[in-house]
């Protein structure tokens, strides 16, 4: 960029690459599949189609606006920036993640729902659907991604991968954490030949839900799980 970006802009853009670095990192994508993106204000900064994340730097700025036209950067915006988009002009979303995390994935190829085999999935609002499968960066992924995320805070994508959101990056990162802990538990003690995992009920995970209302540090952020 030939102008220096707004300080709270090339802020929030340091804490996408660095989320962005950190699903590489941590597993959940590899190469440049995935995408992360954050809001502010008018302006949704979402990392660039088809570019290292080791190599982005400030001047690699990308962001649009609401309706998807590009007033940061010189980069082209992620191919999935229907979906980021979505989830902003239906929440109060400050930030989404969406990767490709292994077992999670592997789980989006086997239900409908996340099995509720711990009382973690209350952090994203209760037991998490999976959308149905539509080719990646269409409205039609977005459409479902939608459905699915009703009244919750992630979901699976059919054969694809994860979409969280929350206030902050490292709330939707958590979150993205969090469901692939879940998926993966799930899938080990599902492996068990002979046994079936015990789950738990819509009125356990309503308690979880009502308990979760005074959980963690007042005025402070909350951890998943204790």
């Amino acid at each position: 960029m030939s102008e220096r970006m707004p300080d709270a802009i090339e802020r929030a853009w340091d804490e996408v690459v660095t989320t962005a670095r950190r699903t590489v990192a941590d597993g959940l994508v590899v190469g440049t599949s995935g995408n992360v993106s954050a809001r502010v204000g008018a302006v949704v900064l979402v990392t660039p189609s088809g570019v290292p994340y080791e190599r982005l730097g400030p001047r690699d700025a990308v962001g649009v606006d609401l309706e998807g036209n590009q007033v940061v950067g010189a980069l082209a915006p992620t191919s999935e920036l229907p979906l980021h988009l979505a989830v902003y002009r239906t929440t109060g979303a400050g930030a989404v993640v969406h990767t490709h995390a292994v077992h999670a994935t592997a789980v989006s190829t086997l239900v409908d729902e996340v099995p509720s085999v711990h009382y973690a999935a209350a952090f994203l609002g209760g037991p998490v659907r999976t959308a149905g499968y539509a080719r990646y960066g269409t409205s039609e992924l977005a459409e479902n991604m939608l459905a699915a995320l009703r009244d919750r805070t992630g979901c699976l994508l059919r054969n694809h991968g994860t979409v969280t959101y929350g206030d902050t990056l490292d709330e939707a990162y958590e979150r993205t954490a969090q469901l692939e802990w879940l998926c993966r538990l799930w899938l080990t003690a599902a492996s068990v030949p002979g046994r079936s995992p015990s789950l738990l009920s819509p009125a356990e995970m309503d308690d979880v839900r009502v308990a979760l209302r005074d959980y963690g540090q007042p005025g402070g952020a909350r951890r998943v799980r204790d």
